[in-house]
């Protein structure tokens, strides 16, 4: 606005006639080059503004590339290693002929598992049919040991019955040599009776504790009127010669029959020893009793009557009884005549026999044609 002014200040204008003016043009014209100065000023703030928006828009465009470079940048190195790591494992990575080699391994391994495969099925048994009649002849072989070791006729019907079940279910009719043989030993088993083992020995029990109550009779005198005891008497009471005599009664017996066997009364340490010897002789016919020994249970039951007999009377009824009760066990069967299961199990291990190999033959054929085309 300065330089606008200046110029005009040193212009000197040519003479002219003076002429006559307003008194007001002169501050019009000041007025209208102030507004127009304003106006170039404002306009200069303006862009001056715009420039420095710009440049700062232009810094911050820069800055933002700057770290999407950096950021492009970082994927770059991150893709470069990636790629790396991928080169070294593709070198790694076995050749074309290799893998053949090893897929023609698995082809051939997974042939010889088929082939472990159907001959475990084979041992084993590919159906339930197979472990049904292998417990079959489990069950026979039980039966065999019941019977031979226990003689337990019942436990042993009872598992043949068990395997004659699972041959019934099978309904083959090559299994019918085995059924005979196993109806044949049910008959045999059912004619067998069983001997009541822990009947006897309940009551050989009883009997030992009847033992331990077990006394020597001695001779007891009754009062045929008063020719001796009235002697005795003092008053109402018993006197010191009847205290005596009752004392003296233990160890003197009259017995009017002398053509009678008499025994004599057994001391404290004798009757123990007696008891003891009577007690051990009926726990060794218990113990054979239960395990089926019918040699020692009638030797044992023969010991305790003639322990019996040696060491007390006749009349004596508490040993009487015992003797009784000892002659009728001795007469009870403690053992039975097992049948033999033997060819029972024989039979039925033929037929399995017999059913392996047929199920084999199938596997053989089945098996070499692939060893045929198998290179």
């Amino acid at each position: 606005m300065s330089e606008t002014v200046v110029p005009k200040e040193h212009v000197q204008p040519a003479p002219q006639a003076p002429v006559q003016k307003p008194v007001t043009t002169p501050d019009r014209r000041g007025n209208g080059l102030a507004v127009v100065a304003l106006l170039l000023g404002a306009a200069g703030v303006a862009v001056g503004g715009w420039g420095v928006w710009q440049v700062r828009h232009l810094q911050t465009n820069t800055e933002q590339q700057l770290g999407e470079v950096q950021a492009l940048a970082a994927q770059t190195l991150s893709i470069k290693q990636t790629e790396q790591v991928l080169l070294t494992r593709l070198n790694q990575l076995p050749s074309a002929s290799e893998l053949d080699n090893q897929r023609q391994l698995v082809v051939q391994l997974q042939g010889d598992q088929q082939r472990m495969n159907q001959r475990l099925e084979t041992v084993l048994g590919a159906s339930r049919k197979d472990w049904r009649l292998a417990e079959a002849e489990h069950l026979l072989r039980l039966a065999s040991l019941r019977l031979s070791a226990l003689q337990d006729i019942s436990s042993a019907q009872a598992l043949v019955q068990g395997a004659d079940d699972i041959f019934r279910e099978q309904n083959d009719p090559g299994s019918f040599a085995a059924r005979e043989q196993l109806a044949k030993s049910l008959t045999a088993l059912r004619s067998v009776e069983q001997p009541d083992r822990t009947g006897l020995f309940l009551q050989l029990g009883a009997l030992r504790d009847q033992v331990a109550h077990l006394n020597a009779l001695a001779p007891q005198y009754k009062d045929a009127g008063d020719s001796l005891l009235g002697l005795t008497a003092d008053g109402d009471g018993a006197s010191r010669w009847a205290q005596w005599w009752d004392e003296i009664s233990h160890y003197i017996r009259i017995d009017f029959n002398a053509d009678k066997n008499v025994r004599p009364l057994l001391a404290g340490q004798s009757l123990t020893q007696v008891r003891l010897a009577l007690s051990l002789a009926l726990e060794q016919a218990q113990w054979a009793a239960l395990n089926g020994q019918e040699p020692v249970y009638t030797q044992a039951l023969a010991q305790a009557q003639e322990v019996l007999k040696g060491n007390f009377n006749p009349d004596n009824a508490q040993s009487q009884k015992i003797l009784e009760q000892v002659v009728e066990l001795s007469k009870q069967p403690v053992t039975v005549k097992t049948p033999d299961l033997a060819g029972t199990l024989s039979a039925v291990q033929a037929y399995l026999e017999r059913r392996n190999v047929n199920a084999d033959e199938p596997g053989k054929a089945a098996a070499n044609p692939a060893q045929e085309t198998s290179p």
